[in-house]
């Protein structure tokens, strides 16, 4: 029976487990975020989390313990430095883990298991910019002064356009009119 059994075996065993979860541990302090199965992610979060605590105690003490569960130099001074002081003040709940849908292959649930404090989108304390429009470059005052306003430029342009219509429409009509003349000159074969 398994009664009060909470660790979640992953279908490995004890040696393989652990180690599994001290490489995984080592990779979110590094990229903050990393793709796995559900399961997996979940029992990070229970692996990482204490880790994450024991951080905000800077002590040799502290660093030597988070060193026999990560077993890796580099991941426990970014985790001592960095992210222990971005964390410092949040009481609890330093991973965020996010469902991705699927495995094609297995059909196996995804997850994807962030540090909270990283991640812009969904954290409340990230600056909130408007984005800046961009505009077109002024011209220069001499270039404005030279160039005609768009009123004179509409009242020359109208009075051309007009004549220019004028014009056409009795050319199209002598068209017109030799056209007929021609239907008309043409014989009919009835």
């Amino acid at each position: 029976m398994k009664h009060g059994k909470k660790i979640a075996h992953l279908g490995r065993k004890t040696a393989h487990r652990k180690y599994m979860l001290a490489n995984m541990a080592c990779s979110l302090i590094e990229h903050k975020f990393i793709n796995t199965t559900l399961s997996k992610a979940k029992a990070l979060k229970r692996y990482v989390e204490p880790l994450i605590t024991k951080s905000k105690n800077d002590s040799t003490h502290n660093r030597r313990i988070v060193f026999r569960y990560l077993k890796n130099k580099y991941a426990v001074t970014e985790l001592f430095r960095n992210i222990s002081q971005k964390v410092g003040d949040r009481p609890g709940g330093y991973t965020r883990i996010i469902k991705l849908g699927n495995r094609l292959g297995d059909n196996a649930s995804m997850a994807m298991i962030e540090l909270v404090d990283y991640n812009s989108v969904y954290s409340l304390g990230s600056d909130s910019r408007k984005k800046k429009r961009r505009r077109r470059k002024s011209k220069s005052s001499s270039q404005l002064e030279d160039a005609p306003t768009v009123e004179e430029a509409a009242k020359e342009d109208v009075p051309a356009v007009e004549e220019a219509a004028k014009e056409d429409v009795p050319a199209v009509e002598d068209n017109k009119e030799n056209s007929n003349e021609n239907i008309e000159s043409e014989p009919k074969d009835s």
